[in-house]
């Protein structure tokens, strides 16, 4: 249940921040958190948001990397290696508000001086990125080449953010093998379940797509073990609407929704980045013919992101693009199409069967990057 008006206006007037707070209304339409905008007396915004604690268990881990990256930023803006501005406006994260003095400190470490627990809920304070703007889906190919700079620019500035000063706070989180035991669980149980009417068709159809695949879960994994992928910080969840862009000139000013920041692969980022941006349906459409992997705005985001990110890349990195491409489609079909069989658990969802036809969506998608292999192949080629 949402708070009221006045509980959420007390809420957002514990973080320091100038003024009083004179509005709170709600922000976005995201999948996991309750997201608001706060107006304060000082002609300020930022946003308020309750954390989904069923989703992040510890939000106080959440908020302590927000933090090291923040101040990995600020250290790196300090010594003159923040890169040269594409504009007039500098590149902007998102910043952890403290709470205000007065407030006694949250037992735990890290984070804890930037989060309220309450009962209503777990609950924190950022700063809101002004003039700008963002999209569900890319535009157009200059669209497509500002949200590929944008990951590649994040990536170039975090790089050499030692993970540990991370938290995995998300364990699992992007590991494909888990996802994949974790749906053979679930879907079992859904089997027993229902054992008088079974599964419908369109279910059926996707039990069928995951036992045809299951057998390149573990690629990108398996070069990480074989030592040929390393860790490094990663945002984890960079689709296009993370991206925003500047209202008047359409540049990428910022990336937002660091809850899933932590030690990871690239090539989790790169593979969600290219499967959220080279679907001109959407991820949320009905029309699963509509459902397509574009290959000229894959060259055009791959090619901003490399832009940017090139110069630490190694050879190995360039050689498992495809793969994360590939992967990462299916993994979050799969992971669509579990919480679809697991009732809905994770994922908001509007009706009954959204999650899989979100699932489907992703599993049309995951063919058609298989029916281009060989075009994507010669393009990461052409980009290296």
């Amino acid at each position: 249940m949402l708070p009221p008006q006045p509980q959420l206006q007390r809420l957002a007037q514990r973080f320091a921040i100038p003024g009083t707070v004179t509005s709170v209304a709600p922000l976005g339409n995201g999948n996991v958190n309750d997201t608001y905008l706060v107006e304060t007396s000082a002609a300020q915004r930022f946003v308020l948001q309750r954390l989904n604690t069923a989703v992040f268990r510890q939000p106080e881990l959440v908020m302590a990397n927000i933090v090291a990256l923040n101040r990995h930023m600020a250290r790196r803006a300090g010594a003159g290696g923040a890169g040269a501005e594409r504009q007039d406006r500098p590149w902007q994260l998102p910043e952890a508000i403290p709470l205000r003095q007065a407030e006694p400190p949250e037992p735990q470490a890290g984070g804890g001086s930037h989060h309220l627990t309450e009962p209503s809920g777990s609950w924190r304070l950022l700063s809101y990125v002004e003039g700008a703007t963002t999209h569900d889906t890319v535009l157009d190919l200059a669209h497509a080449a500002e949200v590929g700079r944008a990951l590649g620019r994040f990536h170039a500035q975090i790089h050499d953010l030692p993970c540990e000063q991370l938290a995995d706070t998300l364990e699992g989180f992007h590991i494909t093998p888990a996802y994949l035991s974790q749906y053979t669980a679930v879907c079992r149980q859904a089997l027993a379940e229902r054992s008088a009417a079974g599964l419908d068709r369109a279910e059926q159809e996707c039990v069928a797509f995951v036992e045809q695949r299951q057998g390149q879960a573990a690629v990108l994994e398996e070069a990480k073990a074989r030592g040929l992928l390393q860790l490094r910080p990663i945002h984890g969840d960079p689709k296009v609407n993370n991206v925003m862009l500047d209202a008047g000139s359409g540049r990428a000013v910022a990336l937002v929704d660091l809850d899933t920041v932590k030690p990871g692969l690239v090539h989790y980022d790169i593979g969600d980045c290219l499967r959220s941006g080279c679907n001109p349906a959407g991820e949320e459409t009905s029309d699963l013919q509509a459902v397509v992997f574009d290959l000229e705005r894959c060259g055009a985001m791959l090619g901003g992101y490399l832009e940017q990110a090139r110069a630490f890349l190694t050879p190995a990195d360039f050689d498992h693009l495809y793969a994360a491409m590939r992967l990462i489609s299916f993994e979050l079909g799969l992971r669509f199409f579990t919480d679809h069989l697991a009732g809905d658990r994770y994922f908001k969802v509007t009706h009954r069967g959204h999650n899989l036809q979100r699932a489907r969506v992703q599993f049309r998608l995951t063919e058609s990057i298989e029916a281009q292999e060989a075009e994507i192949r010669a393009l990461v080629e052409a980009l290296r």
